[in-house]
């Protein structure tokens, strides 16, 4: 027998091996990884396909050198898939499957992976002694909570959950063990989330109910819907009450999220549900983790698996639903090496497997709400908040009458009262640091990037300045290089700016800053939530990274210090990202019993994105968005291909694209734009260049890059020049 096997090499082709020399033990299979020797290497790979014959002469081909698995990774569902986005993306299927693997199965290791292990902890039999109300511990303390946590749990809980729980628990967990109150142990990791004591399942509306009802009734063939809900409708809970149907089935949940860190909430909801196994993805867990809990959703023994885009190619025993919350994050799209949209592929997976998909968000991107205007798509509405909770109010200022200042009269008196009123308060400004310039007014000169076309941020935390776009840091300019003067001048706002801002305004409040910076250490965000919770925050001033999936009840005034952003966009897409940041966040005001209030300030008060979004809503917006994408033809009328170069000078970069479009000029169907220069001309020392691929007909654009793309392949290499294509592109930038 011939064995195809796809290496990871830039090469897009399989290669014919022999088998290996005196195999006996077990058949060789479809989805098996191999060793095989390539050129003067030995590579891992995947076999693919097993024929009776090659086109190479057999006296030619080579023999596998070792196979490391006895059952196939992927069964030939999931490597159909597989093939599919290589032929979409137009990416090598070697690198695609290795993309799609563990890092620890996709370096081709032979041994065995070491296990990982933990930290558990128990109640010690002094601590059984007592009661939760006898035990000699101060009450509403962390160590009491964390004996209270143990006592309802009723078994060992490993660190991680505990500190996921109670954030700052880390200290006294030795001290309770000083103390004799609690059993610390090591033993094998579990990546399993331990669930805790369960929740009963509310009652729904009849929004929620009809909606649950539309899509446990289709549990047996590819059903395509989008969970429509305005912010705090209860589309969470629409997902667990079908999840719940799913698991009597038998069957297994595959629950997308743009950013782990960003719903806590989510993953807690899901642990006080249901009392299954439920495993988590992300690049913040550790190799051997990720390992564990792929095999896990592999062999069945995680009926949940709770991830980001990277767990879309997660093996499953039985998968039953897919759900992708918030579906229009642009999180979804990988964008470098295999730039692929999870939302995408997450589709044609549950077309292939025959399964629902629930598409949820309460700002569907266009391309969304066109599938379903065309019928492609069931629309499910979920048009009221859940509970007792109103839609907030909303109120735009015009800053044009109170120029340079961070809070307008109208905001600053709202923050007054709501403070008053011990209610807390969210502002909004997507931009980290203490200020986007450093300049100098006697010269003019500004701190730039050596490496990129950008300008570097100030933090004053630690004091640096940063490039935001390739990572350089470098210390303060005390001086100006230019002219030596020594007085240098902060030009804008940044979170930490805004947050000594306040702190000066608003002396006595107790103000959280949360944004990456913030939270890089782990545990971080965690911390911060539950303080949000425990009302031991005032204002919170945030990136996007408050602006989505959270749940604040005592948040009940939203301000937006500067909306402009996204109006004079070079990227059509501008407008649309815009409209959706501005629903988010105004969704996290008011989601209880107190009205919700949102405040936004813009120096374009009349411009017509905030006319359409809030006098008649997202959909009215949507609708005419979608009509001027119509009238050019841009998605989802349209499809986009971006290629990209980048090379130590532009006119490498141009000339490579120049030569690809000479190829594809030669296709009526696809217009070409370009090739010019990149929005961000250099980035890390490279300098860049772009031509834009469009055609009303998506056949046509792949015809013509399968024609162009290993001739530009050569070309690219021959130059010199780093080359990428991106299909549908979500980032023009």
């Amino acid at each position: 027998m011939i064995y195809q096997v796809a290496v990871p090499t830039p090469l897009d082709q399989v290669f014919d091996y022999l088998p290996p020399e005196n195999w006996m033990p077990y058949p060789l299979a479809v989805g098996m990884r191999v060793l095989v020797p390539f050129g003067n290497r030995v590579l891992g790979g995947l076999i693919v396909a097993i024929q009776e014959e090659s086109d190479c002469p057999i006296e030619k081909l080579k023999a596998i050198r070792a196979v490391l698995d006895k059952t196939p990774l992927f069964n030939t569902e999931e490597l159909a898939l597989l093939q599919w986005v290589s032929r979409y993306y137009h990416y090598p299927l070697g690198e695609v499957l290795d993309a799609a693997l563990p890092s620890l199965l996709r370096s081709g290791k032979t041994e065995l992976v070491k296990k990982p292990t933990q930290r558990v902890y128990s109640l010690s039999p002094q601590a059984r002694e007592f009661t939760l109300e006898t035990l000699p511990l101060k009450k509403n303390t962390v160590q009491h909570r964390i004996c209270s946590l143990l006592w309802e749990y009723s078994e060992a809980l490993s660190r991680e959950a505990i500190l996921q729980q109670i954030p700052t628990a880390a200290p006294s967990l030795s001290k309770l063990v000083g103390a004799g109150w609690l059993i610390e142990e090591v033993r094998e990791r579990k990546e399993l989330l331990e669930t805790f004591p369960q929740d009963s399942p509310p009652e729904l509306n009849p929004d929620q109910r009809a909606a649950v009802t539309k899509i446990t009734d289709s549990l047996d063939k590819f059903f395509p819907c989008v969970l429509d809900g305005v912010t705090g409708s209860g589309k969470t809970e629409v997902y667990l009450q079908v999840i719940a149907e799913v698991l009597t089935q038998q069957r297994q949940a595959l629950v997308l999220v743009p950013e782990i860190n960003l719903t806590p909430q989510m993953l807690q909801r899901f642990r006080q549900r249901f009392p299954v196994n439920i495993a988590v993805l992300h690049s913040q867990i550790s190799a051997p983790a990720r390992l564990q809990a792929w095999r896990a959703a592999q062999s069945g023994t995680a009926q949940i698996v709770i991830g980001t885009r990277s767990a879309v190619w997660t093996s499953f025993a039985n998968l039953g639903v897919i759900v992708v919350d918030e579906e229009h994050d642009l999180s979804y799209k990988q964008q470098d090496s295999l730039r692929y949209s999870a939302r995408d592929v997450a589709m044609v997976r549950a077309q292939r497997t025959n399964i629902p998909i629930i598409l949820g968000s309460a700002t569907p991107c266009l391309e969304t709400l066109y599938n379903a205007q065309q019928g492609r798509y069931t629309h499910l509405s979920l048009p009221e908040r859940a509970g007792s909770a109103a839609h907030p109010s909303v109120k735009i200022v015009d800053m044009r009458q109170q120029p340079r200042q961070l809070l307008s009269k109208t905001l600053h008196q709202a923050i007054k009262q709501r403070l008053a009123e011990k209610q807390q308060v969210l502002l909004f400004m997507n931009r980290r640091g203490y200020a986007p310039t450093l300049t100098c007014y006697h010269c003019g000169w500004v701190a730039h990037c050596l490496a990129c076309s950008a300008n570097l941020t100030y933090h004053a935390q630690p004091p640096r300045l940063e490039c935001h776009h390739c990572g350089v840091v470098r210390p303060l300019d005390i001086v100006c290089p230019e002219c030596q003067h020594t007085e240098l001048h902060f030009l804008g706002r940044g979170t930490e700016r805004i947050e000594e801002d306040l702190q000066a305004l608003f002396p006595e409040a107790r103000i959280l800053r949360i944004d990456s910076d913030s939270t890089r250490q782990k545990q971080k965000m965690q911390g911060f939530i539950e303080q949000i919770h425990a009302g031991e925050a005032d204002i919170l001033i945030g990136t996007q990274m408050l602006a989505k999936g959270h749940h604040f009840p005592q948040v009940t005034l939203v301000g937006v210090l500067n909306c402009d952003g996204g109006l004079f966009n070079v990227d059509f897409r501008g407008s649309e990202h815009l409209a959706q940041m501005l629903v988010q966040v105004s969704g996290r005001a008011g989601r209880e019993a107190v009205a919700g209030e949102v405040i936004l300030q813009t120096y374009h008060p009349e411009h017509a994105l905030f006319q359409h979004l809030l006098q008649q809503g997202y959909p009215a917006f949507a609708e005419i968005a979608l009509q001027e994408r119509r009238e050019a033809n841009l998605p989802p009328y349209g499809y986009l291909a971006l290629l990209r170069t980048e090379a130590e000078n532009f006119e490498k970069a141009v000339n490579v694209l120049q030569a690809a479009k000479m190829e594809l000029n030669i296709f009526s169907d696809i217009e070409l734009w370009g090739p010019v220069r990149a929005p961000m001309e250099k980035r890390a020392h490279f300098y860049r260049a772009q031509l834009l691929l469009q055609s009303v007909r998506r056949d046509a654009l792949h015809q013509g890059l399968r024609a162009v793309m290993p001739n530009l392949r050569k070309l690219a290499n021959a130059q010199k020049v780093r080359f990428s294509l991106d299909i549908d592109p979500l980032d023009l930038l």
